[in-house]
């Protein structure tokens, strides 16, 4: 029994696949989208599939979390044995991207949350993603939370609460930043959601050292991954970064799904927006911005310093190589955009990046041990 009434429940947040409006024209693709929706979904209950919660790691402040999770339709036989958590072996064993990818989402499912002794009720969007902001009060911290649909088993999510006071972060690319991808930026969505084995990439040298010395430096301080991948490759993300040793966080992901005027989203448009909603929700945060020259990081970045200087402590580019740049697409024509106040740095790997930020004050010459988690070591971690 639930020791509360349940709240009214709220919508996700998403923009990517929201709802259309009543009347609104719909885009062709859209109008595919959902035919294509509609097969899956009477396909996987015909197969007897049923509602599973993948969750997706959170985080928040003292007085709200942001829940990310995705609903869809799984094979029973996907669920671990005797397993509480309902845990499905393509997010503890690995599954290739294809199951993943065309597993039938669960448009607008109601997901109970539990946080603590209280449950709220949030709704996922067309395209079966949570993405909610629940008040809650914690204490800074990692904690675990509960997701529950239908009659699915409960699914425990991690997030991060981020420390009241906390005026330094870290927000990082992924592809071609902390993972060298080798692939030509035309078949990296491809790759990314095809071929999900960790073992599959290489990180980028230095840069797990890099953060690790970050959060050794500021413990309080939040590491999140920014992504225009797909939710269905988080799972696969998780497991590459914990095994490499990167810091545990979030990973701000996208969803492929057409937009009112749009055959497939904007990934740039998917950075913009995140970095805007972190600006909104950190407002005293001032965020080390990590990225690459292969194309957009420089513009999206500069953009945003721009527009929040204070938001903004510095501006870190990893440069590709030749052949990394050449399989980008080339390298950013941008250049150093005007950001009076914030430095910009350049280096090829994690290395001459800490040498540069140590330079400046941002990671201590000397760092003292410090009891930082790492993915897999949160428990419940199955993003």
């Amino acid at each position: 029994m639930r020791p509360h009434p349940l709240k009214p429940h709220a919508r996700s947040t998403s923009p990517d696949r929201a709802m259309t409006p009543a009347g609104e024209e719909r885009h062709v693709a859209m109008r595919l989208d959902d035919a294509w929706l509609r097969f899956q979904t009477r396909r996987a209950i015909r197969r007897g599939r049923m509602e599973t919660v993948i969750p997706y790691t959170g985080y928040g402040s003292t007085s709200w979390v942001r829940v990310l999770a995705r609903v869809v339709l799984s094979d029973p036989r996907d669920a671990v044995p005797g397993s509480d958590e309902g845990r499905l072996k393509p997010l503890q064993d690995g599954m290739r991207g294809w199951r993943n990818f065309t597993s039938a989402p669960v448009a607008h499912a109601v997901v109970h949350v539990t946080i603590g002794d209280t449950v709220h009720d949030v709704e996922a969007d067309r395209g079966g993603v949570v993405d909610a902001r629940i008040p809650v009060n914690l204490a800074a911290g990692w904690h675990n939370i509960t997701l529950q649909t239908g009659g699915s088993r409960a699914a425990e999510a991690p997030v991060r609460i981020v420390e009241d006071g906390t005026e330094f972060g870290v927000v990082s690319d992924i592809d071609d930043t902390v993972m060298v991808t080798a692939l030509p930026r035309p078949f990296l969505a491809a790759w990314n959601t095809f071929v999900l084995d960790e073992h599959a990439r290489t990180p980028t040298p230095g840069m797990a050292v890099l953060y690790e010395r970050i959060v050794r430096t500021v413990p309080s301080a939040p590491v999140l991954y920014l992504s225009t991948g797909a939710w269905n490759v988080a799972p696969t993300l998780s497991r590459f970064l914990s095994r490499n040793l990167y810091p545990a966080g979030p990973k701000l992901l996208t969803d492929w799904g057409p937009t009112r005027d749009r055959w497939f989203r904007s990934g740039q448009e998917h950075k913009r927006l995140s970095l805007e909603r972190l600006a909104e929700e950190f407002p005293e945060m001032k965020w080390l911005l990590v990225g690459d020259d292969g194309q957009h990081d420089e513009a999206i970045y500069a953009e945003f310093a721009r527009r929040h200087p204070e938001n903004v402590r510095a501006i870190a580019i990893r440069q590709l190589s030749v052949s990394e740049a050449v399989l980008a697409g080339g390298r950013s024509k941008t250049g150093v955009q005007p950001t009076p106040g914030i430095p910009w740095i350049y280096a090829p790997d994690g290395a001459g990046m800490s040498a540069r930020l140590e330079e400046m004050g941002i990671i201590e010459h000397t760092v003292r041990t410090a009891d930082v988690p790492e993915e897999g070591d949160i428990a419940g971690e199955s993003d």
